[in-house]
């Protein structure tokens, strides 16, 4: 099982960036330890030799200057000493009292559940490497609390999108049913037409469980993958064949075009691949028009990545509507038909099994004028340096 994790890349480089910041940091750390170590010993050692000067400066000076000499002395040494508090503890405010109440007010809004706080504080010492843990701290309650809160949204859209999509076709059913137990209904014909539409509402059932299913392992990362090394040119023409047999039968033209100018090899897994492709011609089937719908298949290289355009000539999507197309549940359509059978999951799957490719999908669409889908697929390494000589 393999499916790479979209905000994993997303992040990578700010965790790098995260790492060197906090090296910097433990850089800073050892430094202060070391020289915090050296004055230790100094002072241990140098202390009893200090307090032996002191009293052979006194013992001079009583000798020399006598009691007043020594009494001026003190004054200006207290005023010395002063002078040194006062600039010690201004240092001392800035560098340590300062940063802590600063972190103590963060604490208290972490206390109070919000995590969207950072503590300012550029102190290059040990008290710094604290705050900026705690920063990173909070920003990880944050996303995380950020994550939960969208996962209970979704579940709640999740429950209210199944409960309606459930709820029209067993009421459908349901209602034909009671029909048919109608002893008053004796004309075969329209017997055979409530069954055909139990029928319809049955399938449309059963797809969006397996839907749902699909679509809820691939949010989990519990979907096997089973990737293997794929010559991009030789699959497509194969794959293409079986599109091509099954959309003319319905009367669709269609067309596909290869620029490859020699064979790439990428990393596929050959059936969900296809199960995201189909999704995305289902959807231009399902949507387009009755009469005279075509599809346009490209293939070409651009940037080490093969790329399948997949344009259609069907109705478009308005520009408001194309950020949110590979949602899950959302329909163009409001009135959410079920006579094309879409449960609203098909480019949502589709989106999710390519980028488990490290692939990319995009969208772009003119109303009547059609839309197109891109599909990305990264070409293996070893092809690269060929690509570009």
């Amino acid at each position: 099982m393999f499916r790479p994790s979209r905000r994993h890349f997303n992040s990578k480089r700010h965790n790098q960036c995260d790492d060197k910041c906090f090296s910097t940091f433990q850089r800073i750390h050892l430094h202060h330890h070391r020289e915090f170590h050296k004055y230790h010993q100094y002072f241990r050692y140098f202390r009893p030799a200090f307090v032996l000067f002191n009293i052979l400066i006194l013992y001079l000076l009583f000798n020399w200057v006598g009691f007043k000499g020594i009494g001026i002395f003190f004054a200006v040494v207290i005023s010395i000493k002063e002078i040194v508090h006062f600039i010690f503890m201004l240092r001392l405010e800035k560098r340590i009292f300062t940063p802590i109440e600063k972190l103590k007010l963060g604490v208290d809004e972490i206390s109070k559940g919000n995590y969207n706080v950072k503590v300012e504080c550029d102190v290059p010492n040990d008290l710094g490497l604290l705050i900026y843990s705690f920063n990173e701290m909070a920003q990880k309650l944050y996303e995380s609390e950020k994550i939960q809160n969208e996962y209970e949204e979704n579940r709640k859209t999740l429950v209210a999108n199944i409960s309606h999509d459930l709820k029209t076709p067993i009421t459908a059913i349901q209602g034909y049913i009671e029909a048919l137990l109608d002893e008053n209904i004796k004309i075969q014909g329209d017997k055979d037409k409530y069954l055909k539409t139990i029928h319809h509402n049955t399938v449309y059932i059963n797809k969006l469980i397996d839907d749902l299913f699909l679509f809820s392992k691939l949010d989990m990362q519990k979907l096997d993958f089973a990737f293997e090394s794929v010559g991009i040119g030789t699959f497509m023409d194969d794959f293409m064949e079986e599109y091509k047999f099954d959309l003319e039968e319905k009367n669709i033209q269609f067309q596909y075009i290869s620029d490859l100018k020699q064979e790439y090899r990428v990393n596929l897994d050959g059936k969900r691949f296809h199960q995201a492709f189909n999704n995305i011609i289902s959807n231009a089937v399902q949507h387009g028009p009755e009469n005279d719908l075509s599809i346009r298949i490209k293939m070409y290289l651009q940037n080490d990545f093969i790329c399948l355009a997949i344009e259609d000539n069907g109705y478009g999507i308005a520009e408001d509507k194309l950020p949110h197309i590979f949602e899950r549940f959302y329909r163009i359509d409001i009135e959410r038909k079920k006579e094309y059978m879409c449960t609203g999951l098909g480019l949502a799957i589709a989106r999710e099994l390519i980028e488990a490719h490290c692939g990319e999908i995009t969208v772009s669409s003119k109303e009547k004028q059609g839309t197109c889908f891109t599909i990305k697929l990264p070409v293996l390494q070893e092809y690269r340096d060929e690509s570009t000589t």
